[in-house]
């Protein structure tokens, strides 16, 4: 891994404490955990290879997921160049699911972020899992604040509908104490819906 120039601003420690945020995040984009880790660390070696072009007294977390989404962004443009039809490859389906209600649970919440369109899903994420505000979360997809807040209310829209509910409390209090796939808390279920 590169080493970090550190100019008196910590850059070393913020990106290691940034970690788990740029794993969730990588979510967003990637189904298989592997190649959200890869995209991680991609974003990382990116991100110290350029930290002299990382602005002091601007967001860490902000440019490096700015520096993550242009990062998928072309990876995407080179995969559809390359290897069309490769997202769809059933290699990297599991075989067999857990039986478990929460399990079943998580895996229909899931399915109803990953059904929303990339640009929703993306700030979904940002805001309701994340907790970024909604000018970080417009800075970082590189639009105004009031698409973001669009953005955010089809998302909801769309998970409500895809799951059969009427209203954000009605699904809250049905799905109350499960998380989806591992990265939504009932903390963060209320952020998700009702922010």
């Amino acid at each position: 891994m590169p080493k970090v120039q550190s100019n008196g601003g910590g850059e070393r420690a913020q990106i290691i404490e940034l970690i788990p945020a740029l794993r969730a995040f990588a979510r967003t984009f990637c189904r298989s955990p592997d190649d959200a880790d890869d995209l991680v660390q991609e974003t990382l070696t990116k991100g110290i290879a350029n930290i002299d072009k990382f602005e002091p007294g601007t967001r860490m977390k902000s440019w490096l997921f700015t520096i993550m989404r242009n990062t998928f962004y072309t990876r995407i443009k080179i995969a559809v160049r390359e290897a069309p039809g490769l997202a769809d490859c059933v290699s990297g389906r599991v075989t067999s699911e857990a039986s478990q209600e929460w399990s079943a649970q998580a895996r229909e919440v899931r399915a109803a972020i990953e059904q929303l369109p990339e640009h929703q899903r993306e700030v979904l994420v940002l805001i309701g899992v994340l907790g970024m505000s909604y000018e970080e979360t417009a800075e970082i997809c590189g639009c105004a604040v009031g698409t973001v807040k669009s953005r955010l209310n089809r998302a909801r829209a769309g998970i409500l509908e895809f799951l059969g509910e009427a209203t954000s409390s009605a699904l809250v209090q049905r799905r109350s104490g499960y998380s989806a796939g591992g990265f939504l808390g009932p903390d963060r279920q209320s952020r998700l819906i009702d922010r």
